[in-house]
């Protein structure tokens, strides 16, 4: 290696410069949401277990509205798009392109939210509780209202951050990289409704 191959190698490690080849804000991101996917699995690996060491369980089709289930999965996905469709426009700084899909995918979330809302509202007039269960064991509903909550508290927490996005790039203070950081989290909490849908209603 040359003298000044060295130089640069040193320069590159001596702090401000993240040896990974991005900035420390993503990093960030990235440590609190493989923190967070651990969480949720670890939710959900309980829920699973809990399942199988009960002989009886809840028919899903019993419980839960399916069709208004599946809407909100489909709405949720198409936010995913919409705010890859931001990320796009951010780096290619089309600015009015992307906020206007922020703005999309914050409708989405609130759509998302909405509707869950609605899910609970339905599930509650049935008689479900924290700690009774109108259907079998209450453990079913301990972990509906424990796992959806978490994620729908996720989701609201995303569509805040990107209604704020959306006015700081009206206002001329976002950068592309801020949109990007914000599409990582939505990515997430859509991918983490994949596996909640997957596991809860469908299994």
């Amino acid at each position: 290696m040359s003298q000044a191959d060295m130089t640069s190698s040193t320069i590159s490690w001596e702090g401000g410069v993240s040896p990974f080849g991005m900035s420390w804000q993503k990093l960030m991101m990235w440590v609190f949401l493989v923190t967070d996917a651990l969480l949720f699995a670890g939710f959900l690996a309980s829920y699973l277990f809990i399942r199988l060491a009960n002989g009886t369980w809840p028919d899903q089709g019993d419980v839960f509205n399916m069709p208004l289930i599946g809407l909100m999965t489909f709405i949720l996905i198409t936010s995913s798009a919409t705010m890859a469709t931001a990320v796009g426009s951010a780096h290619r700084g089309n600015l009015k392109s992307a906020i206007r899909f922020v703005s999309y995918t914050a409708l989405g979330g609130a759509i998302f939210l909405g509707l869950q809302a609605t899910e609970w509202t339905q599930i509650i007039h049935e008689g479900a509780r924290l700690s009774s269960n109108p259907w079998g064991p209450s453990a079913f509903s301990s972990f509906f209202f424990m796992i959806t909550g978490f994620h729908g508290t996720h989701v609201l927490i995303g569509v805040g951050i990107l209604i704020t996005t959306a006015l700081r790039a009206r206002a001329g203070k976002a950068t592309s990289e801020g949109v990007e950081l914000v599409g990582l989290y939505w990515h997430f909490v859509d991918l983490i409704w994949v596996f909640i849908f997957t596991t809860f209603y469908l299994i």
